[in-house]
């Protein structure tokens, strides 16, 4: 297992003596045109409430999640950030045996390995574009009889997603419970790929969310989990936190999600910069991009004339950060990935790649 997230903004402004704030971080995943404005109005109009207790039962916190996932308020679970309630679902159910799609996020494994479960990697595979076949899959947990299945969907890092009915499909054709980790949903159609409406109708599903990426909140640690099982559910409300969320999290969820506008207007315009940089980095004779539903783009060095090292270093004084994907199980060190940012900083990455490859 490699375990490794990302960028560390801290040290490499104190390395290369630039601000933080001058960074471009193409590594990150998080929406670059910010969180609500109607949510931060919010906030700073009551500010007070620092000096008041949340509402124990997030009764409008969790309306506000209903409306917007489409789902029965009963089955919403709140946690600081996706990854506590990765950890919470994980040991409440306790799986023998799992089997994670890869490459994918390195917490799943880290998690799961903490209950000494016996883990199995599904690879999508580069000859296929990282495609899925579902009813391969079907056939593959239906075999080893897995007991818990962990999707992350998109998947991070190649982009590849399946539909709402294609989980439907492994639900209705399997016995193992469903992890689906909906962090990038937001950036798809989500009417097409999202499952959070199939929550009240599977109990053997799970589906994660959070908000750092999509509504760019990172700082409030604010994730949720959507389950109809009971008993499953029960426990793990029972093992969290009382006031597990603080009340300025809880307030902007309250306005965020049901702020329209500001959610057509991120995903149009992120829409059409990932478009731009797909069909800029495509130009490129000496990298492969794959197909991606999320806000970020997996790129290959097919020429494997520079490794994503190398090109991640020559980019470091030019203020670009880009993931270097070796620390992905199934990606070599000709992999690397960047997520969108605003038009200004797209273009910079294009030219500075220009003078890498030329």
């Amino acid at each position: 297992m490699k375990i490794n997230h990302g960028a560390n903004l801290y040290d490499l402004s104190s390395q290369y003596g630039f601000s933080k704030e001058d960074i471009m971080d193409f590594s990150s995943n998080i929406n670059p045109f910010g969180s609500s404005k109607l949510a931060k109005e919010y906030i700073v109009n009551n500010i007070d409430k620092v000096s008041v207790y949340p509402d124990p039962e997030y009764l409008e916190l969790k309306t506000s999640i209903s409306n917007y996932c489409n789902c029965s308020i009963d089955n919403i679970l709140l946690g600081s950030g996706a990854t506590e309630l990765i950890s919470s679902f994980i040991k409440t159910i306790n799986p023998k045996k799992a089997l994670i799609l890869s490459p994918a996020y390195s917490e799943y494994e880290k998690k799961l390995s903490k209950i000494e479960c016996n883990i199995t990697k599904y690879f999508s595979k580069k000859e296929y574009n990282f495609t899925i076949n579902i009813d391969n899959l079907i056939e593959i947990i239906n075999k080893d009889n897995y007991e818990l299945i962990i999707i992350c969907n998109p998947n991070n890092p190649t982009g590849f997603t399946f539909s709402k009915n294609e989980i439907e499909k492994i639900l209705n054709n399997t016995n193992s419970f469903v992890m689906v980790d909906e962090t990038y949903i937001e950036f798809t159609n989500t009417s097409i790929y999202s499952s959070t409406s199939l929550v009240d109708k599977y109990d053997n599903l799970f589906v994660i969310r959070g908000t750092s990426k999509f509504f760019s909140t990172p700082g409030i640690r604010l994730g949720y989990g959507l389950i109809s099982n009971h008993k499953i559910k029960y426990e793990m409300n029972s093992n969290l936190d009382l006031w597990n969320i603080n009340i300025f999290a809880s307030m902007m969820g309250e306005v965020m999600f049901n702020d329209n506008k500001f959610i057509e207007n991120t995903y149009s315009l992120m829409i059409k910069e990932r478009d731009y940089l797909v069909n800029e980095l495509s130009k490129f004779t000496d990298l492969k991009i794959y197909n991606s539903q999320g806000n970020f783009i997996l790129c290959e060095i097919k020429s494997k004339s520079i490794t994503a090292k190398e090109v991640r270093e020559k980019l470091i004084p030019k203020r670009i950060i880009i993931r270097d994907c070796v620390s992905f199980d199934g990606l070599d060190e000709y992999f690397f990935r960047v997520c969108i940012l605003k038009p200004e900083e797209n273009k910079l990455l294009i030219d500075n790649l220009i003078n890498i490859f030329k």
